[in-house]
């Protein structure tokens, strides 16, 4: 989608689709006001009479006398008192879904204009072109014909905003394409099928992104993982015939340190240092997930596919990094693979050795994301990062502790925590930090290795992430189990595109 900046008064306006925001009982913002004017009053009478001002309400108006715009969208913004980034951003959805249904190529917002006190005109347009890509986005790869899933003509937004906003709302729009094609490429990944999105297809996926940006991008093979003795990775592999894949990808987008004078014939002859340890972003990719030996049930297991959602938000991170050139350096690491039945798969009572060489006793082979992610968590050290984040559809308990709208949150580092649920809070991609105490390290106990890779039934989710933190002691270490937050089951199936707004939104905060 293409966006721009209008600075023009919004009654004058040439477009398909102009949107202006009302509050509740009626109350027109600047823009409603102006165009108001223009149109003798209509725009209020129609307001009062048809919409109540609600969070998510429209109302279509055509043809107003004294406004150059085809269509005039009112969008419902909810009581003044309640006006937050949350309800601005449910405004823009409702409001552009609205435009497209309209069959406009092209639509005009001055929500953006609206003050907001808790995010200033960058993050409005940021929002805004996150919201656009969201309601614009459709899947149709695997269909025969492309359009069967009709597509909206809506390909061009511009904000209506007063000229002395335009630098920042234009860099906030171009921020917020970034990171609303990361979040595309992460639910086109998503949605495919574990017969075209395999291991394979993961990691020539990543090599077409780093071509694209211009980034690094190394895949291991299963020879060279073996060589690496990632063997619990590997124990999870074993089962299917799709092989292995280790994604490396690396950005490097940290400014250059000169050496120190006197010091460029030594040990380096001059050569620039980076002036910055990497964050390391780690994806469970797990492309489809029958659950191995411990085989789940039948129903709904088609959304096993989903379990490698992790893996393609770090790529579509990644993408949104390199798009927005962020000064940093980010790594991000995918171990992938498919977990299936077979004669040679994990079985229950099995004992694998870890990359770290600590031994783990495999109680349930459908606990295998951990089982894949600690050896990956341990290769990452190499790196000497600033911090890691592995991103995870891990366990069902996350489901049943938080449902749909909250990523569980597990990290001992306070900081960390903090730095990651005020970007959550700013993205609108909620995070809610759940307890790693060593106490529940005690449910993993095992007779017949170091530890077990399950502890029971009772904080499922927690003792998951304590398997997971003694991988991590020699680094800055946060967990996020996405699995109830990935994708939407039901009648609106598919992949949401979580956590790619959060992790942008925490890499441009450390940028």
């Amino acid at each position: 989608m293409d966006f721009s900046i209008q600075t023009s008064s919004p009654e004058k306006i040439k477009t398909g689709a102009l949107i202006v925001g009302v509050f509740a009982d009626g109350v027109l913002t600047a823009a409603a006001e102006a165009v108001d004017r223009a149109a003798q009053g209509a725009v209020l009478a129609a307001a009062k009479a048809e919409m109540k001002g609600r969070a998510g309400e429209t109302l279509v108006l055509r043809g107003l006398a004294g406004v150059a715009a085809q269509r005039v969208i009112l969008a419902g913004l909810g009581p003044q008192a309640s006006w937050s980034p949350k309800a601005l951003a449910a405004a823009h959805r409702a409001a552009l879904g609205a435009a497209a249904a309209t069959g406009t190529a092209e639509a005009v917002s001055a929500l953006a204009a609206v003050p907001l006190e808790q995010a200033d005109v960058r993050t409005r347009a940021r929002l805004a072109a996150i919201a656009a890509g969201d309601v614009t986005y459709r899947f149709d790869a695997t269909f025969s014909k492309r359009d069967a899933v009709a597509r909206p003509k809506l390909a061009r937004l511009a904000l209506a905003l007063d000229r002395a906003d335009a630098k920042q709302a234009e860099a906030g729009l171009a921020e917020g394409r970034a990171i609303a094609n990361g979040m595309t490429l992460a639910r086109d990944l998503g949605n495919l099928p574990g017969n075209v999105c395999t291991p394979t297809y993961l990691g020539e996926t990543a090599k077409k992104l780093g071509r694209a940006h211009k980034f690094k991008v190394e895949v291991l093979d299963r020879k060279q993982i073996e060589a690496l003795g990632m063997g619990s990775f590997l124990s999870v592999a074993r089962g299917s015939y799709e092989p292995p894949k280790f994604i490396v990808m690396r950005y490097e987008g940290a400014p250059a340190r000169k050496p120190a004078a006197g010091r460029g014939a030594r040990g380096g002859g001059g050569a620039a240092a980076k002036a910055s340890a990497p964050v390391v972003l780690v994806g469970k990719g797990i492309t489809f997930d029958s659950g191995g030996i411990s085989i789940k049930p039948a129903g709904a297991m088609d959304e096993m596919k989903y379990d490698m959602c992790g893996a393609a938000s770090v790529l579509g991170t990644l993408s949104a990094v390199a798009e927005m050139r962020l000064p940093l350096d980010v790594i991000g690491v995918v171990p992938s693979c498919e977990n299936l039945p077979s004669g040679r798969a994990n079985k229950p009572g099995d004992v694998v050795t870890t990359m770290s060489g600590q031994t783990v006793e495999i109680l349930n082979t459908d606990a295998e994301g951990r089982l894949i992610l600690c050896d990956a968590l341990t290769y990452v050290e190499r790196f000497k990062p600033a911090a890691v984040i592995d991103i995870a559809t891990l366990t069902g308990a996350c489901i049943t502790a938080l449902g749909h709208v909250n990523s569980g949150l597990f990290t001992p580092d306070d900081a960390l925590a903090d730095a990651l649920t005020a970007a959550a809070r700013q993205a609108l991609d909620p995070v809610w930090r759940l307890p790693l105490d060593d106490d529940y390290q005690e449910q993993l106990k095992s007779n017949f290795a170091d530890f077990a890779n399950i502890g029971g039934a009772p904080a499922g989710a927690v003792t998951a992430a304590c398997f997971l933190s003694r991988f991590t002691k020699a680094y800055r270490w946060a967990h996020l189990d996405i699995a109830g937050t990935a994708w939407r089951s039901g009648k609106d199936k598919g992949a949401t595109g979580r956590p790619v707004p959060l992790l942008a939104q925490y890499l441009l905060s450390l940028a």
